[in-house]
């Protein structure tokens, strides 16, 4: 192709390093589209009324960052204000930007978070709901200037961070965008080095096919890219073998950093938030543990409990857990652990109609031996956790066992995927095969949720799960139960 650079004209040799290659030009393809803004907030340290803040912002210092990259400042509940404008650029790395939709990734490190958009306050966070993807324009015009102001809250215990701050222009008719490309071939890479690492080269070679030249004709680029889509179809076959399934979470720890009352504010919310994402995403299972915070729920708001009822029996809402909490499983004694089950599982027979056969323990700090026994004999033939991979010494070997007490009696456990995630397709991908390495099932889950302090999915995670799931690139995604 006219001004193509071939792979085999590249300093770096794919026969040794097709890795380092790939992910070199997937870095380049997203720079077309993708741009750090870390570097341009203006702060001031100490509180201010929001008015002030909103009309002084630009007269601030520009922020340093840390070793990290991260704009750090003091531990103690201190406040920090970050202001920028965001101007749109004619192009990134001469990719023309005009009419892409807009948004902005945020993550930061702090109990409270305020995000103003033009002067109005669109969203907050806290140290668990804390990263956004947050829309500024459907269709932007170069020149289209967006003022950004964020008011952040250091935790009493740590120092407060705004860790990543990225525009991402993204294209969400026609053809996809170029960063979207680079993670769909990352997507494709990840899988390849997992189940046929002898095919690298030939990914490499398609890759450095690629026509930088045509970036500044954003029409031709994508053709370009298009072509090398349709190239690739044929390696990306056994991943679309594959499936990925995922079941809307939200963990929602009973007293942690916060009061008992404040926990029956966020199922609140949290319920609400699932049941009205179940209108416009009617494919959206959600799975939720703790008889007791249903049992605030029916007291208190017996109107919600009612349509979650409805959810149960239309079978897009799964309680789950058997245990009246989810508690800690070293220190009590085995009478607890027995009321939890026995008070759980009657519960849910009362109001749900069965008793629950999966122990849902995700964030679970030990578990004693005699588990299995107590389970088994409160109906749970299923352990579920994720909290062994916090080892960082000794790692547990296995993602599906039989675990047996001394008594003999066995539950099924298994290593659920981590919790408290978004949908990141490389992040996903890379679990997917590294489940599939140790258990040899191509089918894998995946949890998307706010969690700690609940939340549960939001919008942006379930219009990236149906972009991902169109891509010919990706596991098929479908929601499931547990």
């Amino acid at each position: 192709m006219k001004g193509a650079v071939c792979f085999s004209e590249a300093t770096l040799s794919y026969s040794t390093s097709a890795s380092d290659f790939i992910s070199s030009a997937l870095d380049r393809l997203r720079a077309l589209t993708q741009r750090s803004v870390q570097t341009t907030w203006r702060c001031w340290d100490g509180d201010l009324p929001t008015a002030q803040a909103l009309s002084e912002w630009h007269t601030w210092t520009i922020a340093d960052l840390n070793a990290k990259e991260h704009v750090a400042w003091s531990k103690g509940e201190q406040v920090r204000w970050f202001g920028q404008a965001i101007v749109v650029p004619q192009t990134l790395e001469g990719y023309p930007l005009q009419g892409l939709c807009l948004r902005l990734a945020l993550m930061w490190w702090a109990i409270e978070a305020q995000i103003f958009v033009n002067g109005q306050l669109v969203q907050e966070g806290d140290l668990f709901d804390c990263s956004t993807r947050l829309l500024l324009s459907d269709a932007v015009a170069p020149g289209e200037e967006i003022a950004i102001v964020l008011r952040l809250v250091s935790p009493g215990h740590d120092d407060g961070a705004l860790v990543r701050s990225t525009c991402l222009y993204e294209s969400l008719d026609g053809f996809p965008e170029p960063s979207f490309v680079a993670d769909e071939l990352a997507v494709l890479h990840t899988y390849l080095q997992a189940l046929s690492p002898e095919q690298l080269d030939t990914l490499a070679e398609a890759i450095g096919q690629i026509d930088w030249a045509m970036q500044s004709d954003r029409a031709a680029f994508d053709h370009n890219l298009a072509q090398l889509r349709q190239q690739l179809l044929p390696l990306a076959e056994p991943v679309k073998q594959r499936q990925i399934q995922l079941i809307g979470h939200a963990h929602l720890d009973m007293a942690w950093l916060w009061t008992v009352d404040e926990t029956w504010q966020a199922a609140e919310r949290t319920f609400e938030s699932v049941l009205s994402l179940q209108q416009d995403f009617p494919e959206l299972t959600f799975c939720h543990s703790t008889p007791a915070l249903y049992e605030w729920i029916e007291q208190n708001r017996p109107d919600l409990f009612e349509r979650i009822r409805q959810q149960v029996a239309a079978g897009t809402w799964e309680p789950v857990g058997g245990l009246w909490v989810e508690p800690e499983l070293n220190l009590i004694g085995g009478e607890a652990i027995v009321r939890h089950i026995l008070y759980g599982q009657r519960y849910f027979q009362e109001k749900f109609g069965d008793i629950n056969r999966i122990a849902w323990l995700p964030d679970t700090f030990g578990f004693n031996w005699q588990l299995p026994q107590f389970l088994k004999q409160g109906g749970i033939e299923y352990f579920v956790t994720q909290k062994l991979r916090w080892n960082d010494t000794t790692q547990f070997p296995h993602e599906i066992f039989q675990w047996q007490a001394p008594d003999q009696s066995q539950v099924l456990g298994v290593m659920s995927a981590p919790i408290g995630e978004g949908i990141d397709p490389i992040k996903m991908a890379t679990y997917a095969c590294e489940w599939e390495n140790k258990t040899g099932m191509p089918q894998s889950l995946w949890l998307p949720g706010v969690g700690d302090h609940g939340g549960g999915p939001t919008r942006d995670m379930l219009e990236l799960a149906r972009r991902w799931q169109r891509s010919p690139f990706f596991p098929e995604v479908e929601f499931t139960t547990a």
